[in-house]
Formats: C-alpha cells, structure tokens, sequence
C-alpha cells in the first residue's frame, strides 16, 4: 500500500475526502447565502491556504520519499495543522451558519413590522378614500342644492328687476307729471325772462285755431306735447307772439329733443310760430348737443340755452 510521508493511501483519501466535503458545504452556503459574501471570503482564502500548504505537502513529499522515517514526525506534525484548520473552518462555517440564522431571524422580524406598516397604511388609505367619497357626495349635494338655491334668488330678483323697473318707470312718469303741472302752473316763473306775459295752453285749448289746418293724425300727435306757452319775445317789442312747444322730462335726453322738433313743426304748419323746446332738471349730453344743433330751446334748473338761436329761426 503506498504512503504518504507517513499517511497511507486511505487515510490521504480520507484526508481528502473530508477538505472535499468542507469544501461542497461551504459552496452550498455560498450559493444559499450571497449577502454572506465576506464570511465566505475568509473561508476561500482560507481554503487556498490549505490548498498552497497541501501543495507544499506533496512538493516536500516527493523530496523527502527516501527520507519518510526521518520526516514522519514533520508530516504527523503538519497532518495535525490540516486537521487544527479543518477544525478552524468548521468553526468558522457554524459562525456562519448561526450568523445567517440571526440575520433571517431579524430580515423576518423586520418584514413582519413592514408588512403590519403597510397593512396600517393600507387600511388609512380606505379610510381616507371613503371620506373622499363621503365628501364628493356631499359637495355635490350642496352644489346641487346651491344651484337650486342660486335659481330661486335669481327668480326673486328677476322678479324685484321687473318691479324696480316699474317702479321706477311709474315714479319717471310721475316726476314728468309732476314737472308738467310745475310748468304749467308757474309758466311765468319758468318763461317770464324769455317772454312778456306767458301764458300756459293744452293743445285741447287752441282747437279751433288749429282746426283744418292739420290731418286729424297731425292733431292727435300735437295733443300729445306736454305743454304749449304763448308771449311775445321779453326784449323785442315789436316782436309778434311766440308759441313754445314743450316737451318736459325729469332727464332729457335726444328723444324729447325729437319730439319737441317734430311737433313744433306741426303747429308752424297751422301757421303759428313755433319754437321747440324742452325742459327738465337734467339733460344727457347727447340732448344738449341735438338741441344746440337743430336750435332748440332748453331749459334746465330754472336756466336756459339756446334761446337767442331758437328765436332767430322761428322769427325768419
């Protein structure tokens, strides 16, 4: 049976069975666990170690052969270290092993605190969801009921419009009667510094002078004029009667100034003269700038313009 300084053949298989088998373990622990990589390391390099050494141990073997008695004690001897560093590599191996055991144990523990996290957020975000849904249902009811809301008030205040609307149409009508009967009853006040001894007419009142002069159409628009007043001119003496055509408004505006143009022209086609004119307590711009184009009379607040121009024209 051949010998190995000293190791017969079937203990140099054992030898090498048992570095064979610490070597398969430490592959599957190396396979089955990657993050151990540095442990695994130490044990590769350890088992180079073994490998230079055991190299060494068959280089000193083939030198030594004739000298196997003298060297027997050497080779029991590094047979001993082989052995030591087996026993170290299996130490190191049972560190690893209960490293990784403790490593799975805290990974566990670790996933079982994220996984009851996640279980918690998971159950807050339902919650949160269904409050969402509670409150989209609720914001949609009150929008609905907004809307609705919105739709009455706007209804009511369509409704106070149209009122305010004729209110305020029935309080203009009521101002200009009211001006009307003013000027009708202080003719002099308003028209004495324009005419000597003015006089207030009704249409109704001169129906005789105007009787087949004008269409029965022509008359009933001149009935509508809110005021005729009659006089000589203050400042011409030798001037003939003067008929004012007045149309009266609380604001005066481009309107009356066209009314008053139309149905002064109707009394000069009775043959009188006649010069428009319109009052009230206030004028639009547009009223003044008709009424100083055309040369019609304005009187405003108790002041007037344009009567130099309108007379002129009426007295050509």
């Amino acid at each position: 049976m051949a010998q190995y300084q000293g190791l017969t053949a079937e203990m140099y298989r054992a030898v090498v069975a048992v570095v064979d088998d610490r070597m398969k373990e430490i592959r599957v622990v190396r396979q089955e666990f990657d993050r151990l990589v540095e442990a695994h390391a130490r044990t590769e390099a350890a088992l180079n170690r073994l490998s230079e050494a055991q190299a060494r141990t068959e280089a000193v073997l083939n030198r030594l052969t004739e000298a196997q008695a003298q060297y027997q004690e050497a080779s029991e001897a590094r047979f001993a270290r082989i052995e030591a560093a087996l026993d170290r590599l299996a130490e190191a191996q049972a560190r690893t092993e209960e490293e990784f055991r403790k490593y799975r144990e805290a990974s566990e523990a670790r996933f079982a605190r994220i996984e009851a996290a996640l279980d918690r957020l998971a159950e807050a975000q339902a919650q949160t969801e269904a409050r969402l849904r509670e409150l989209a249902e609720a914001q949609e009811r009150y929008q609905e009921a907004s809307e609705a809301r919105f739709a009455r008030i706007e209804a009511v205040l369509e409704q106070v419009v149209v009122q305010l609307q004729k209110l305020t149409d029935r309080t203009g009508k009521l101002e200009g009667r009211l001006l009307e009967l003013t000027y009708q009853q202080k003719a002099g006040s308003y028209f004495g510094h324009l005419l000597r001894r003015p006089r207030a007419f009704l249409p109704a009142e001169i129906e005789d002078q105007l009787e087949g002069r004008l269409t029965q159409e022509e008359f009933r628009d001149l009935l509508a004029v809110d005021l005729l007043v009659s006089g000589r001119p203050r400042h011409l003496a030798d001037a003939p009667q003067i008929w004012l055509v007045v149309e009266i408004s609380a604001t005066v505006d481009r309107h009356d100034v066209e009314r008053a143009r139309q149905r002064a022209d109707l009394l000069r086609r009775a043959g009188l003269r006649a010069i428009p004119t319109v009052a009230g307590e206030d004028a639009t711009m547009g009223a003044l700038e008709e009424a100083k184009t055309h040369k019609v009379l304005m009187l405003q607040d108790g002041r007037s313009w344009f009567w130099e121009e309108a007379l002129a024209e009426a007295l050509q």
